[in-house]
């Protein structure tokens, strides 16, 4: 039985978490959303402060990693571990709280990219130890491959103890500031997504160049590259995951990455949603309008009614992004629920921003206020790791034991 109520040993960290957004984030959220490109030196400290977590075992705010290991400690070889709350919950908890403070922010931390959680999900022991200190972004869009992350082109030739890397990603999260960079390329075009694998390409290899930063509608703290590989040698103890092209498993190997990063997007969307609900709240309750849980929405004023709708959305997305959390840590296939958790947070958060803006009047529109700054920042949290119709693609495909070549 799926239990999802906040455990209670994560009532610390989540405090801890709160605390970093509202003394740190907050302060510094308009700051940096003016001020594009530039590094917040404010967060060195705070990222140390979540590697000491993570190292403790206590979790923090990032990138954690879906450890897909049996846990048969029974003489009859079965799982006597029982249900848990582990680390993906502990992260997503935590991401939640902080994306509350700022979302932009939170991707801009030091060692916590969406890297990381690849990484964190693929890699063998000696990669993990090898990678597991530095700063991974992760690189997959192209000009030409959006949300059909099958249809990649940038290509990984072997060459000896080698892989040489050809291509170019666009909209790279943290791809200037990063240590290094997972870069998702093909072996072999011909054998299509069965051939995709996923590089770990460290700063100052030779061929490896960020071309340029992105100027974007919200999430402006964070930095945003172009990257460009030609003739990239990375060594091919970098590449995650198995060498093999096995066409039978196909594209699983690494989209195993997206059962982890998928439900930390629904956890920074929650956060986002959750901070627009209660700044609405508070501009509702000085204008004198009070939002009565014992009463039916159509008994009460217009804008209170349509607070308690967007309410029920957010619980929703809530809800369903913690289960697929919880399904991480119990070692239960999510791919399903890290869609729809994505899917439904994605367009929550987009449509609970913008009403939230409607129902501020001018204070949703104008720098009084963070509402149109969440507005902004809620718009990639609906596209990146899978946009809302691909997501919506992948949960039909799911339902209805349809493949990728059945349903489009």
């Amino acid at each position: 039985m799926i239990n999802l109520e906040v455990p209670k040993k994560a009532k610390a960290l989540v405090n801890q978490a709160r605390q970093a957004a509202t003394e740190v984030f907050r302060p510094i959220s308009r700051k940096y959303d003016r001020a594009e490109h530039s590094y917040p030196t404010e967060l060195d400290m705070l990222a140390a402060l979540l590697d000491g977590l993570n190292t403790s075992g206590e979790g923090g705010a990032g990138a954690a990693g879906v450890r897909r290991k049996d846990d048969k400690d029974g003489k009859d070889g079965k799982d006597t571990a029982g249900n848990r709350n582990g680390g993906n919950l502990l992260t997503v908890l935590g991401t939640i709280e902080l994306c509350w403070g700022d979302v932009a922010l939170l991707l801009s931390m030091p060692r916590q990219g969406l890297g990381n959680a690849a990484i964190a999900s693929v890699a063998d022991d000696e990669q993990l130890e090898r990678f597991g200190k530095l700063w991974a972004a992760m690189a997959i869009t192209e000009p030409g491959c959006g949300s059909d992350s099958a249809a990649i082109t940038t290509t990984a030739t072997k060459d000896g103890d080698d892989y040489v890397l050809n291509g170019e990603k666009i909209f790279v999260t943290s791809g200037e500031r990063a240590d290094a960079v997972v870069v998702w390329a093909t072996l072999d075009r011909s054998k299509g997504r069965a051939a995709i694998k996923s590089f770990v390409v460290e700063k100052g290899t030779p061929g490896f160049e960020v071309v340029r930063l992105e100027h974007k509608l919200g999430i402006r703290a964070s930095d945003t590259a172009v990257l460009r590989f030609d003739n990239c040698r990375v060594p091919a103890k970098n590449l995650l995951g198995s060498p093999e092209i096995d066409t039978k498993k196909g594209f699983a190997g690494v989209m195993q990455t997206f059962d982890n990063t998928r439900p930390l997007v629904a956890a920074m969307a929650v956060g986002v949603a959750r901070a627009a609900l209660e700044e609405t709240r508070r501009i509702l309750e000085e204008a004198g309008i009070e939002v009565d849980y014992d009463k039916p929405a159509l008994a009460q004023h217009a804008a209170a009614a349509t607070f308690l709708q967007l309410e029920a959305d957010y619980e929703a997305a809530y809800l369903t992004t913690l289960e697929a959390a919880w399904m991480a840590d119990n070692r239960k296939p999510n791919s399903l629920q890290a869609s729809m958790a994505k899917a439904k947070a994605g367009r929550a958060v987009v449509d609970i921003t913008l009403k939230c803006v409607e129902l501020a009047g001018t204070f949703g529109y104008t720098e009084e206020s963070l509402l149109e700054k969440w507005a902004r920042d809620s718009k990639i949290l609906d596209i990146f790791e899978g946009t809302q119709q691909i997501q919506q693609l992948i949960v039909a495909r799911k339902l209805l034991g349809k493949t990728s070549k059945e349903l489009k």
